[in-house]
């Protein structure tokens, strides 16, 4: 049974400064509750973005919810998935966006929040990024994405930022024969940045990683589908839920180390919890559906906060100036005004199996008795 609404997360103490297992060794006995938010720093949101006076806001907002981590991502951009050549700045210059990030921690910091700070890939031309595929120019590829990387791992070192990923969603490096050189890379990294790591897997390629044995944290999308059918009823939701758990558990044991959602979410649509990963927009016609996405949520979260060894989870995603909804159709990802804001603030301000509290006899329980459902 979920704790009372009065249960408060535990307020963070910085581990910033120690070294990685140290500082893994120092931090609380908590699970992280934590929320993506974006825009990354976008000319057209004037005022709205990282650092501005409706960040500050909106962080407040979050600590209301319940979240004790934030985070935030910084895109480099690739022209497409042939490209060999990672350009720093995005939409803004990168000393634009860096000191906007820079003065983004010290105002979550302020406010007890821990910041996971996430280097990402655009592909301009569209496409996934785990598909890119530089061929003959991977040499330079390698380079400017390690510059890229190395960059920001020196603002987050400077920042003082909780944690970092050193990348997302690069499974033809991070799953393929090149992965020593991406280890090369993480060593690179540590020698900069002096805090914890972790790097941002895909769901259904992060048992394929094999770089795991060099972070601090295994790093899942965790766009799990719950079900392959349309129409599902909350109980097959709910095993959806325990089968998501189990491969947490199966990656967890594998590798000795603890598990990450870097992301989880789902869209406000029709049967969002289908096939997760794809935007309403590729669908044609879209039903939207709040009750849908709150199931979705109650289903994975009734689930993930009881697994063993699941450290916590960010949202994916709310945006900087929480209350513009107008950055995305009300199909979009944001639970924000909507039913699934109701299940995550529950689910946030419930205790996890990484809170280090007893949970007697919930993991064993059916579905049909479980909290897998929207209250």
């Amino acid at each position: 049974m979920l704790a009372p609404r009065s249960f408060q997360a535990p307020v963070p103490t910085p581990i910033y400064g120690l070294p990685p297992a140290v500082a893994l060794r120092a931090q609380p006995r908590q699970a992280i509750r934590g929320v993506t938010l974006g825009p990354i720093e976008s000319t057209l949101q004037p005022g709205r973005g990282y650092g501005s006076a409706a960040f500050e806001q909106t962080l407040d907002e979050l600590v209301g919810l319940g979240a004790n981590w934030v985070s935030l991502t910084v895109f480099g951009r690739v022209f497409d998935l042939a490209s060999a050549t990672v350009e720093p700045s995005f939409e803004a210059p990168f000393e634009v966006t860096r000191d906007n990030i820079l003065r983004s921690v010290e105002m979550a910091h302020a406010r007890g929040l821990r910041v996971l700070l996430v280097p990402h890939l655009w592909v301009e031309s569209g496409g996934w990024r785990a598909e890119l595929n530089p061929g003959v120019a991977w040499p330079r590829f390698e380079k400017t994405y390690g510059d890229f990387a190395r960059a920001w791992a020196e603002v987050a070192e400077r920042s003082g930022v909780d944690l970092l990923a050193v990348g997302v969603e690069l499974a033809f490096w991070t799953a393929s024969s090149r992965a020593p050189s991406f280890v090369e890379l993480i060593r690179d990294l540590r020698r900069v940045y002096h805090g914890p790591l972790t790097y941002a897997a895909n769901w259904d390629d992060a048992a394929d990683t094999v770089i795991w044995s060099e972070l601090d944290w295994i790093g899942v999308n965790a766009f799990y589908p719950l079900h392959w059918e349309d129409n599902p009823t909350d109980e097959q939701l709910c095993r959806g839920g325990q089968a998501a758990s189990q491969k947490v558990r199966e990656l967890a044991e594998q590798w000795k180390k603890p598990v990450l959602f870097t992301e989880f979410g789902y869209t406000t649509r029709k049967d969002s919890m289908v096939k997760p990963w794809l935007w309403p927009e590729e669908l044609g016609e879209v039903e939207v559906s709040e009750e849908d996405q709150a199931r979705a949520y109650a289903a994975l979260l009734g689930e993930a906060r009881l697994t063993p060894r699941l450290g916590g989870a960010f949202l994916w995603r709310m945006y900087a100036d929480v209350a513009d909804l107008s950055q995305e159709p009300r199909f979009g990802f944001s639970p924000w005004g909507k039913r699934a804001e109701k299940v995550l603030r529950r689910a946030y301000r419930s205790p996890f199996w990484a809170d280090g509290r007893a949970l007697p006899g919930i993991s064993s329980r059916p579905c049909e008795e479980r909290d897998c459902r929207e209250p």
